[in-house]
Parts: structure tokens; sequence; C-alpha cells
């Protein structure tokens, strides 16, 4: 079981929760880092005392410094990805929580890996754009990933229970968003605050953008395809409107297990933390009598409608550097479109005209860090481009919390 870990992302709605059940667990938290959320880290610190703060910015570092000034024991606070690195790889924690936003979480973690840490993955892009680089380091360094996110908590949950190599198929759900049922015509005139209204889950703005768009849903796939050393073509995304079951998994001799329970992130979070152990939880029981159990639905995702998670499938099946271009894209895009300077469907025809061009001319099947990032920087120049905009938004650079 944990005993302390570094915070990556904590004033997001992953971090914030993570903080809640350390207090609960009574687990020490040694390192925070955040984006821009000034007054709430400063807040966190005052209550969870680490040793080191990061944030962003260089001007938020100094004057967190000057709030925090009065501490004792003093506080370090760092910034920028300077800070992000030194938090993951601060030697008194055992474990990383990764909930940092976008594929700057990527290069924390693997200082984290090289240091031998365990690593509690809320980080989609870590994944989706590192994993070839990710997964050789962990035996080399005798690191683990477990996930935190509650499909791929699921996925993990459900194959501890299963034979090695018993596993022929995930099927992983997907609420369907706030757009279920709507066609591609119908998509082309929904607001910005109709994407935020997700039905189930309250999250950021880009993870609630990339799940009414189904990207989300794509790079789960991506992501559970490294995790658990499965083909994209044996994992199929099944829409489960309820959230009731968070993801199952069908073994050799046809039995399917799944993993259910009301809708809280709070569990695969203690889970991450307290493995093997199960300890008792604070969430909501479950009552299969309840309203929300009493009938549970599945359907097949419209990838008309929603091709985004189409071309996850198309990014992991070339693999190289095109799921790394797939998600720079998609990161700048919803920026975008969070400051309400493209439409909803432009999302996808811009990953789409990108992940064309990058086939055409840059793709690489092997690359190394440095490689993967010039790509990001390039996919993420070509969005900027094909709109005519100058800068990115701030939620689609890297970095944010």
């Amino acid at each position: 079981m944990t005993k302390s870990i570094v915070l990556l992302g904590s004033t997001g709605s992953i971090g914030r929760q993570t903080l809640e059940v350390c207090e609960r667990m009574g687990i020490r938290v040694c390192a925070l880092t955040a984006g821009r959320s000034l007054d709430l880290i400063c807040e966190q610190a005052r209550r969870y005392h680490p040793q080191l703060v990061s944030v962003a910015r260089e001007s938020d570092a100094a004057e967190l410094r000057q709030r925090l000034a009065d501490c004792r024991p003093a506080i370090t606070v760092m910034h920028g990805q300077a800070g992000n690195i030194a938090a993951a790889t601060i030697p008194e924690a055992d474990t990383v929580v990764a909930a940092m936003v976008g594929v700057a979480g990527l290069e924390p973690v693997l200082a984290a890996i090289r240091c031998g840490r365990t690593i509690a993955l809320a980080n989609k892009e870590t994944l989706v754009a590192g994993g070839a680089l990710v997964m050789p380091l962990l035996s080399r360094y005798n690191s683990r990933i477990y996930p935190v996110d509650s499909e791929h908590s699921a996925i993990w949950q459900c194959l501890a229970a299963a034979p090695p190599k018993s596993l022929r198929r995930i099927l992983l759900t997907a609420s369907g968003g706030p757009f279920r049922g709507r066609s591609r015509q119908e998509l082309n005139h929904v607001t910005l605050a109709q994407a935020l209204n997700h039905p189930t889950w309250r999250m950021g703005g880009k993870i609630t953008i990339d799940s009414a768009t189904l990207m989300n849903k794509g790079l789960e796939v991506i992501e559970a395809s490294w995790l658990f050393d499965c083909p994209t073509e044996k994992i199929e995304v099944v829409v489960h409107p309820q959230s009731i079951i968070h993801s199952m998994v069908e073994l050799q001799d046809g039995s399917v297990l799944a993993q259910m329970g009301f809708p809280d992130m709070k569990l695969p979070i203690q889970l991450a933390l307290t493995w093997p152990r199960r300890l008792p939880g604070d969430g909501r029981p479950f009552n299969p009598f309840d309203r929300q159990a009493g009938t549970l639905t599945f359907e097949q995702p419209d990838r008309q409608a929603f091709p985004l998670l189409q071309l996850a499938y198309d990014a992991a099946k070339a693999g190289g550097t095109l799921p790394a271009v797939m998600n720079a894209a998609n990161e700048v895009a919803v920026g975008l479109f969070l400051q309400e300077r493209i439409t909803f469907t432009v999302i996808a025809d811009l990953v789409r005209q990108v992940m064309d061009r990058h086939m055409q001319s840059g793709f690489m099947t092997a690359f190394t860090f440095d490689d993967m990032m010039e790509q990001d920087r390039w996919a993420r120049g070509q969005v900027l481009h094909l709109t005519g905009q100058t800068s990115a938004s701030e939620d689609g650079r890297p970095g944010g919390c």
C-alpha cells in the first residue's frame, strides 16, 4: 500500500479527489503540481504541507513563494516542466499520481519510472503518445503502472480474477456523452455549453469535450492496448448510458466479467493507491434495486457521427508517431473550441487533416522522446495554420492542469 505520493495535477477533478482519498487513508503528500489555479494550490499546500509545489509560470511561482513564506517547515516552490520533474522524482514518495492534462504529463512520468516509482495513471496521453517509450522502461527500472481511469481500473480488476493469457476481448464502456443519438448534421449546430454538459461525470473542460466527441474513448482504446498488451482489434467500445458497468472482459471460454458500481472516481483512485488491499471506501454503496441501476442498456457507437473514435483506431493501427500527432492536433483543436474559435465538428476535421499530412510527410515507425515532441509541436502548428490562428488557446498548450 502507498505511504506517500506526488500528485501531478492537483487542482483538477482527479487531483482534488485524490487528495480527499489521501486525507482519509492517512497517505502523506510529498509534492503537488498544478497549472495556473494559484488560489487552489496555495490552499492545498497549506492543508497538506508538501515539501515542494510547482506551477506552470515563473510569475505565479514568485507570487506563490510569497504567499507560502510563513509555512514551517518551508515549502520549496518551482515552476514549469523542471518543477514537474523535480516533483515526480522526489525521493520521499513511493507513488506518483499522474493526473496532469495533456502530453506534458509524459516527461515527468518517464522521470518517475526511471526512479522506480509506482505510477497511478490518470493521464491518457502518457500512453497514447508515448506508450512505446514508457512500457519498455517499466521492467528495466522495476516500476509499475496502476490505472486510475474508471474503465481501465475495471479491466484491471476483472483480469486480476482471470488466469494468465485467458483474455479474448475487452469491452470498453462509454456513456455516449451529451450528444448520443445525434446525427453528424445535428452536431454542426451544438454549442459549447451543450458540449460541456456531460450526463454522468463532472470533469475538466478538455476531457469533457473529448467525451462529447468520443475522442476520449479512442484515447482509452489506445491506452488499454498498451496497459493490457491487447491489440486494438480485440478492444470493442460499447455505449452504456447508465455508466454502471465500467468495463468488461471476455475470456477464452466465453465468460464475461464486469466491474460495476455507481459512478465515483474515488474508488479507482483508492484502489490504485492501496492495491492489492481492498480497504473500506466512503462511496455510495451499489444497490441493484436503485432506479439508476434498474435497466442496463448497450449500443454500438456511431462512428459516422463521431469520426474521432475511428481516427483513434486508425492511429493505433498505424502506430509510430501517428497517435502522438493525433493527440496533439486534438488538444489544440479542443482548446480552440473551448474558446469558441471553431465549431464542434471542425475538431474532427482538423485532426483528420493533420493525420493525413503526417502520414504523407513525417511519419516514423520508431522514435525517441525528442522525435515525438518535435512531431507534437509540428501537429500543433498545423492546426493553427489550418485555422488561420496565431496562437493556441490555454487548453491547447501542453501542461494545463
